[in-house]
């Protein structure tokens, strides 16, 4: 829950974890920074029930210090601090009263769809990174997800890239479109690489959004505007095409970008017969050059790109070959994987300053 935290909270409490008794054998550890609230439960043995808030960063730190083996905690009511114990180790920690901890309204009577974490995390990985940088009111910040006919779709934009990807699912229940942080989901995504479960429960109300597990429970504004028909932006078919390994692209566009402008990124892309040729130049510090074999038959094609878009394109591809779509060097370019994936990468081109 640590991550749902907020140091530059305006309140001091929100940089603090709530830890309250269920019942004599879990605790309730909850953190939030008014967007995000996650809420995590764990075995324990309480000999009193209460409450408490302390803050994340010392906590975890302890914790993380401790030798394995069972911690104590016991409160200090009248002076506002937790004595923790494990072993030989003591620590007092100063504690904040739980009754400052913004009050967490978990869902009650949502209509929930359950799906498997395993295709919602790889669709989350592959959809979320085109996001824009997470501002508060930024609708681009968002990644747009629907369930239709069995089929997830998630994408977002920043107006630069577009990723976009279907996915099969089991159920045959229906979701409109929702907009979610990007922040959010990737934080699910991280969260739920420790959770030993099989599926997640979505649920939402008007303007919030509950990912829910046996042990985890996630809950996120969700965003509100009208976000692009980007359906309609994805090119329906390309008059040129390349194929090319993913390992070669990635590692000759890392050599080339070491001389590249750091104020525009721009990397060349030369496409001619059976070959690409990468080329980046700084004024100040000089250029570089790579080439290698691919599968191109079209006419010659120069096009530059911001190479950080690419290679984020290509790290989430999972295949070894991507089919480069080509119009003009002015023109979105896309990228999917080849094979049968319903995965797309679309990035526009930079102009060329000759």
């Amino acid at each position: 829950v640590e991550r749902a935290t907020s140091m530059k909270g305006v309140q001091p409490v929100l940089a603090n974890i709530l830890i309250e008794s269920i019942n004599n054998s879990t605790l309730k550890f909850t953190a939030t920074d008014l967007d995000l609230t996650v809420v995590a439960k764990i075995d324990a043995q309480v000999k009193e029930e209460g409450k408490i808030t302390l803050p994340a960063k010392k906590l975890s730190d302890i914790v993380s210090k401790v030798s394995e083996g069972l911690v104590e905690f016991k409160t200090d009511d009248e002076e506002n601090k937790m004595n923790i114990k494990c072993k030989n180790a003591k620590f007092e920690i100063l504690s904040i009263p739980a009754e400052q901890f913004p009050q967490v309204s978990e869902e009650e009577n949502l209509e929930t769809v359950e799906i498997d974490i395993k295709p919602f995390n790889k669709a989350v990985k592959q959809a979320s990174f085109a996001a824009a940088s997470y501002e508060t009111n930024n609708i681009l910040a968002g990644v747009v997800c629907k369930i239709e006919n069995s089929v997830l779709e998630m994408a977002s934009t920043d107006g630069n890239r577009l990723a976009r990807v279907r996915e099969k699912i089991e159920n045959n229940v229906e979701i409109e479109q929702l907009v979610i942080p990007s922040k959010t989901l990737q934080e699910f995504s991280k969260m739920s690489s420790f959770i030993d479960e099989e599926t997640v429960k979505i649920s939402f109300e008007k303007s919030k959004l509950y990912l829910k597990t046996e042990k985890i429970t996630l809950i996120s504004r969700l965003m509100e505007g009208n976000y692009p028909k980007y359906n309609q932006l994805i090119p329906t078919e390309s008059p040129k095409e390349a194929i090319v390994s993913v390992q070669q692209l990635i590692s000759s566009l890392e050599r080339v970008a070491i001389m590249v402008n750091e104020k525009t990124s721009n990397v060349k892309f030369m496409f001619t017969e059976d070959k690409l040729t990468l080329s980046a130049d700084t004024p100040d510090s000089g250029a570089s050059e790579d080439s290698f074999d691919i599968d191109y038959k079209g006419e010659d094609l120069l096009i530059a790109f911001n190479y950080k878009y690419v290679l984020d394109s290509l790290r989430n591809l999972e295949t070894s070959e991507v089919k480069i779509g080509l119009n003009s060097a002015l023109s979105a370019t896309v990228l999917r994987p080849n094979n049968e994936e319903d995965y797309i990468c679309l990035i526009m081109p930079l102009h060329i300053q000759n």
